[in-house]
């Protein structure tokens, strides 16, 4: 197999464990890209199937890379943990208003009568596949009510409630706070809009930790300074960066963090035990994780 644009440690180390070995790519039967869609490489025929590090690959799909001549795969779900992770973290520091206390120093009385407890409030994960099911816990551990949002209706493990993604009207009715972690698709564009901020509660905080086109950004400004909603927290935006002038930047109940909530870090080393796995599947000829729909753009 061919890794490309270079040999990462974790990766090499992971094809190993999976049983393959390192060629260049017109050998390969399997490419491992860790690049963007700007520099991929015209395949050749012999490449079976394509493993991209990414979670989210609608730019591969823009570019018109992903074929239907071969199996492809993505990282959807690989990064859960981290990402879960950040979320918890943006919607608690919404809640304990951390981010106004940094900014504000002592400024107690503001801030005292601003918190509000994730006990005892419901949250809805729009999009829960990987990360909803690393999320649900993190939430219930906090004394949260989890609804989980998925195209299916299947199951989530320790979810309260789950919901199909066609009863979004419903969800927003009964819901305290929403994480967005659902793919970047034509279906789900602005899935955040004005409708459904003036659906939620006025205490209802957003975070969003998928993709930044999920959020109607001019609605959620207008919403967050008439108060619709609380507040916003995003480590994703549309585009990214926002511009310096952008008003989202100005709101004080608005948390934006650079898209880190799967740090570059550690993106190889959390991807590497997939990689591994999979390629023990491509040689067993069982089906792989992961992979890509091409009709459904994720």
């Amino acid at each position: 197999m061919a890794i490309e644009p270079n040999h990462d440690e974790h990766l090499v180390a992971a094809v190993e464990r999976g049983g393959g070995k390192i060629v260049g790519l017109d050998e390969a039967r399997v490419l491992v890209w860790i690049g963007l869609p700007d520099d991929f490489p015209e395949l050749p025929d012999a490449v079976e199937w394509v493993a991209l590090e990414s979670a989210g690959i609608e730019d591969f799909f823009d570019a018109g890379i992903v074929d239907d001549r071969r199996v492809w795969t993505n990282a959807s779900g690989f990064y859960a943990e981290n990402v879960a992770e950040h979320a918890l973290a943006l919607l608690l520091a919404g809640l304990r208003q951390i981010n106004t206390a940094v900014t504000r120093h002592w400024d107690k009385e503001r801030i005292d009568t601003s918190v509000r407890s994730l006990r005892g409030s419901t949250v809805a994960i729009v999009g829960a596949g990987g990360i909803g099911a690393s999320l649900g816990p993190r939430l219930k551990a906090c004394g949260a009510r989890v609804i989980a949002v998925n195209r299916s209706g299947r199951d989530v493990p320790g979810a309260d409630e789950v919901r199909r993604s066609t009863e979004l009207d419903a969800v927003w009715a009964s819901t305290d706070h929403v994480v967005l972690a659902a793919p970047a698709t034509a279906e789900t564009r602005h899935m955040i809009d004005a409708e459904s901020l003036a659906a939620l509660p006025n205490h209802a905080w957003i975070v969003n930790i998928a993709r930044g086109p999920l959020v109607d950004e001019e609605a959620l400004y207008d919403a967050l300074v008439a108060g619709e909603i609380a507040g916003a927290a995003l480590d994703v935006t549309d585009p990214e960066p926002p511009a310096a002038d952008h008003p989202l930047w100005s709101l004080p109940n608005v948390i934006i963090t650079p898209h880190v909530a799967n740090p570059a870090s550690g993106l190889t080393r959390e991807f590497a035990p997939w990689l591994a796995k999979n390629l023990r599947r491509f040689a067993a000829g069982d089906e792989l994780i992961s992979v890509v729909t091409p009709g459904r753009e994720y």
